[in-house]
């Protein structure tokens, strides 16, 4: 069993950066792949980045060059370094851990934060 609580969402100016932070409960944390997901509004959830157990990492569309993700199995943390931010970006962002055949794919993931939400102004 995991659990995620997310943290370091807030209002930020397009142009801006913020950093997600998601931590984990349960020594097995480090066995996982962990991935960040967001839903706006009316909108399907879209998946944002991913990292393996290795430290792999793979990125949405809307995340390449932006965003980069990063691990800390000691600490039991994944952190979403989120740059140039645009009013497009705003939503819910989910993290979430699992063992996913497609790190893109939200049904391949067992286990889910509460989100954190991040609003970019124009």
């Amino acid at each position: 069993q995991v659990q995620l609580v997310e943290s370091g969402g807030g209002l930020v100016q397009a142009g801006g950066s913020l950093r997600l932070s998601c931590a984990a409960s349960g020594r097995t944390f480090s066995t996982y792949y962990v991935a960040w997901f967001r839903q706006a509004p009316g909108k399907e959830r879209e998946f944002v980045a991913a990292i393996g157990r290795s430290g792999a990492t793979y990125y949405g569309d809307s995340a390449k060059g932006r965003f980069t993700m990063s691990r800390d199995n000691a600490k039991n943390t994944v952190d979403l370094q989120m740059n140039r931010l645009k009013p497009g970006d705003t939503a819910v962002y989910y993290c979430a851990a699992g063992i996913p055949a497609t790190p893109s794919r939200a049904t391949s993931y067992n286990y889910w934060g509460q989100g954190t939400q991040v609003t970019v102004s124009p």
